[in-house]
């Protein structure tokens, strides 16, 4: 029965969707605070060669190495929505160029590429990757076993993040805050809130998500490193958002429908059906058009649900 296309499905998705799954969530922190991050590919890029290069060169056992390379993929990340931050929030830099800018600067023709090439990433497999585990001993169960109990440690930490993620924005003071920011930075402010504290941590906090999303690729999807690796991921993870109404427990079911959308065509070829990879591989930059469309108009925000200051910068003198 755990060879049933079905299961085999099911189980990819999972795994497929879990980069996209941290990346949208960063994302959606980004947003809630206000702040469009359309850098979210050129984070990822940056995650999967940073985490790439740690895993290769950093000595111990894969138990040291793993958990290092997840942390400097998160820096990584991080480092690259500071300076997204710095230009939207400090220097009111157009959101949407802003954003587009810093993905060429990072992405596949960039920073990323640049140091994947000059330490000659692409040559070796990874020398360490996360592996499938047999959680309580479970794995052999029908279809829950192979989709639920064999995935990596990465599933599992994407699980609590969404929890996390939910907890906070709907549980807690910061996150009723982060919310008031996004929807009216100015009564925000005018409560005492620091529009410009959260806007930066939040936009830090996604872009070091998005840099996990990104060492997921290069540390258990596909355990090496080369240009382009993570094949538009970030610009269906800002899509997630938008169709997710920027709530991280549907961000979880969408990114785990497009997780399996990406798995389908390999699995399908596996087995001898083969379908035109072109189909495919168009849906991010399809996405991506939805998402500009969606955004740039105020009606259709209101009606998803977006935070009403989505790409608006706040500036206190002039309010």
């Amino acid at each position: 029965m755990n060879d049933g296309i079905v299961v085999v499905v099911l189980a990819a998705a999972v795994a497929y969707g879990t980069p996209l799954l941290f990346a949208a969530l960063g994302e959606l922190l980004a947003e809630r605070s206000g702040v469009l991050n359309l850098g979210v590919e050129g984070m990822m890029q940056m995650g999967a060669v940073i985490g790439f290069l740690c895993v290769q060169h950093v000595g111990g056992s894969a138990g040291v190495a793993l958990p290092i390379a997840v942390v400097a993929a998160a820096v990584a990340g991080g480092g690259c929505a500071l300076i997204l931050a710095f230009l939207v929030v400090t220097l009111r830099a157009n959101q949407i160029v802003s954003g587009l800018a810093l993905t060429i600067f990072a992405g596949a023709a960039g920073l990323s590429s640049y140091i994947g090439n000059d330490f000659e990433l692409a040559d070796d497999p990874a020398r360490f990757s996360f592996e499938p585990l047999n959680a309580l001993g479970l794995g052999d169960l029908p279809v829950l076993g192979p989709v639920v109990f064999e995935q990596t440690w990465l599933v599992y930490a994407s699980w609590l993040a969404v929890a996390a993620v939910a907890f906070y924005l709907w549980r807690t003071r910061p996150g009723l805050n982060v919310r008031a920011v996004g929807e009216s930075p100015a009564a925000a402010d005018a409560m005492g809130i620091d529009v410009t504290r959260y806007r930066y941590l939040h936009t830090v906090a996604g872009g070091a998500l998005a840099g996990i999303g990104g060492a997921c690729f290069s540390l258990a999807l596909t355990p090496q490193w080369v240009d382009g690796l993570t094949a538009g991921a970030g610009w269906i993870a800002i899509a997630l958002v938008i169709f997710a109404f920027w709530r991280p427990d549907l961000c979880l079911v969408g990114a785990y429908v497009f997780g399996g959308l990406s798995a389908l065509p390999l699995i399908l070829q596996a087995r001898g059906v083969t379908i035109a990879p072109q189909l495919f591989q168009a849906l991010p930059y399809v996405m991506t058009i939805l998402v500009l469309v969606l955004v740039s108009t105020g009606t259709a925000r209101r009606r998803l649900g977006a935070p009403a200051a989505l790409g608006i910068p706040y500036v206190r003198e002039e309010r």
